[in-house]
């Protein structure tokens, strides 16, 4: 593109709510239309025949996009975009980006906050200090749970998953992973299904992403595996966790305890994973601290603005790496 457009005529549409860092910033640099969801019946004419652009939190499937034909890109908010069907947007020619990297440590630092949480159990010696039992009743029990001594296992090694592994590793833990194929330059043992992860450690993390490939494959089979000394962590998503088999694993002691920041249909987390004590459980807070959210809205910004003033995105996901803009 020789001629930088002028970015204030150009329509972005917010379905549902958006960080509201992105808002404003799209708000000033351009027009922005919301909208309470991402419903294709919602799409007047008159949006059909100017948003040029998509910001949103995910939620955006082939339906949608077919109904905005002028639509050129869709930028979402996070690192997964599972909820965004990149898949048919590379065969229409739409952009999809997302936003890697500027959480990739914060998520880390999650997940082995729930690490610890979940092995030494700090949120309930922490309810037993606030209720008053400590004066009352005495010293917290000795946990049963440590992290010496523990083989750590990785499923899904790419930035935040190797972010992980060095946090791991300052923890004196050794670790090994899984991923759909070895990763280049890793020192760590690579095996190749979740199953024999799972069985080589006592300590497994989920990084995997959402989609169809993944779908509960933490499953009653892995979790066996892993056995009852097994804790299992999970910040990816929700949907590659068998929910049900991990309620029953973790009743019956087939593994030791878990901690999870996601589930399959979130808000909504199973009864039956509130009920055991030996889950610690966290209301997906992977990435939410106000600064780096606000750097993952900077980066969905900076995508809109990189891809209608110079042409190009700045970090566009594999399924639509090959789409070139219009004009």
């Amino acid at each position: 593109m020789t001629n930088s457009p002028d970015l204030s005529r150009i329509t972005i549409l917010v379905p549902g709510p958006l960080n509201a860092h992105a808002a404003k910033r799209i708000d000033k640099t351009f027009e922005m239309i919301r909208m309470d969801s991402a419903d294709p019946a919602g799409i007047t004419p008159e949006l059909a025949g100017k948003v040029r652009g998509i910001a949103a939190f995910g939620g955006i499937n082939a339906a949608f996009m077919r109904a905005l034909p002028k639509l050129e890109i869709v930028a979402s908010f996070g690192v997964g975009y599972d909820s965004v069907d990149a898949a048919h947007a590379g065969k229409s020619d739409i952009m999809v980006t997302n936003t890697p990297d500027v959480l990739t440590e914060e998520v880390a630092d999650t997940a082995l906050g729930l690490l610890i949480n979940t092995v030494r159990e700090f949120p309930r010696a922490e309810t037993y200090l606030r209720e008053g039992r400590w004066a009352k009743e005495g010293p917290y029990r000795l946990t049963p749970g440590t992290l010496r001594g523990r083989k750590a296992g990785i499923l899904g090694m790419g930035r935040i998953g190797q972010a992980i592994a060095r946090r791991l590793e300052a923890f004196g833990l050794s670790v090994a992973y899984h991923n759909r194929r070895p990763v280049a330059g890793l020192a760590y043992d690579y095996h190749p299904t979740p199953v024999a992860l799972a069985s080589a450690v006592d300590t497994l993390i989920s990084v995997l992403p959402g989609g169809a490939s993944t779908a509960k494959a933490v499953n009653a089979e892995v979790l066996a595996a892993l056995g009852p000394t097994g804790v299992f962590v999970n910040i990816g998503r929700g949907s590659t966790v068998d929910e049900d088999a991990l309620a029953a694993a973790l009743r019956d002691g087939t593994i030791f305890a878990a901690g999870l920041d996601v589930f399959a249909d979130e808000p909504n987390v199973p009864q039956a994973l509130i009920d055991v004590p030996n889950a610690s459980l966290l209301p997906h807070v992977g990435s939410a601290s106000v600064h780096t959210r606000n750097a993952m809205a900077d980066l969905v910004v900076d995508n809109l603005e990189s891809w209608f003033g110079r042409g190009e995105p700045v970090t566009a996901v594999p399924e639509t790496a090959h789409v070139k803009a219009k004009g």
